[in-house]
């Protein structure tokens, strides 16, 4: 006769066991275990994210834009004026991430474009960038109520939308602007200070971090600080597409 225990992995073998252990201590003279039924139980334990639909993948930013645009997962949804999805480039080799609409951006539909988005334009233009040229997001796609920090639920339910939007474009580097989207796209609670100087990763791309460009206008000696970063970024950029 086959020994039926060869026939059953470890982990199931584990749960038989432990099973038995039960019910004599519940005082049971027979012991019965159903292996159907410990497979039903170990389904039961499955975490229902790995039991989740894979996410809807797009053909191009537009089709993505369309599809979410009337988004109302979060609370966020209902007090926007207008959805912010990103603009620039669809090819773009750098991707900027920031963190949330603010009221210019909510009022146009369009990241960055009140004194901060001037800003990053110089910014931008001083390592011989444009607007055209790269591809602006936020964690955010609707702007929080008064221009509070982004809280940490409406950014999980935004990023799968931000995902979809770097696999769209596939850029060569991401650059976070400001503490709040780079801690969220590294999942750290490091300073700013520290994460700034050293190149990261996000899902096999490198990520460099600096300050956003509304804390430039707060703090103008953070704008040495900005530049020493950008000018990584444009070697980084340069040393990536070279072969191209």
């Amino acid at each position: 006769m086959t020994d039926w225990r060869k026939k059953i992995d470890p982990k199931t073998s584990a749960l038989l066991k432990k099973a038995a252990r039960c019910q004599m201590e519940l005082g049971t003279k027979e012991v019965v275990l159903s292996r159907t039924g410990v497979k039903r139980k170990r389904k039961e334990l499955t975490p229902k994210s790995s039991q989740a639909a894979a996410p809807t993948q797009y053909a191009s930013l537009e089709e993505h834009n369309k599809s979410i645009g009337s988004c109302r997962k979060c609370p966020l949804g209902e007090t926007r004026t207008k959805f912010v999805y990103g603009v620039g480039n669809p090819q773009a080799g750098v991707l900027f991430v920031g963190e949330a609409p603010g009221r210019d951006e909510d009022l146009q539909g369009e990241p960055f474009v009140g004194r901060a988005g001037q800003l990053l334009d110089k910014i931008l233009a001083s390592i011989k960038f444009s607007r055209q040229d790269v591809y602006i997001a936020n964690m955010l796609k609707c702007r929080p109520p008064n221009n509070r920090d982004p809280q940490p639920d409406e950014m999980a339910i935004c990023l799968p939308y931000l995902m979809e939007q770097v696999r769209l474009i596939k850029p060569n580097i991401i650059c976070a602007l400001g503490r709040i989207s780079a801690q969220a796209l590294l999942q750290t609670t490091t300073p700013i200070g520290k994460l700034r100087k050293i190149w990261h990763e996000f899902n096999g791309i490198p990520l460099i971090v600096t300050y956003h460009p509304a804390a430039l206008l707060r703090f103008e000696s953070y704008k040495k600080d900005v530049w020493d970063d950008v000018r990584m970024l444009r070697a980084k950029y340069d040393e990536l597409t070279s072969g191209i």
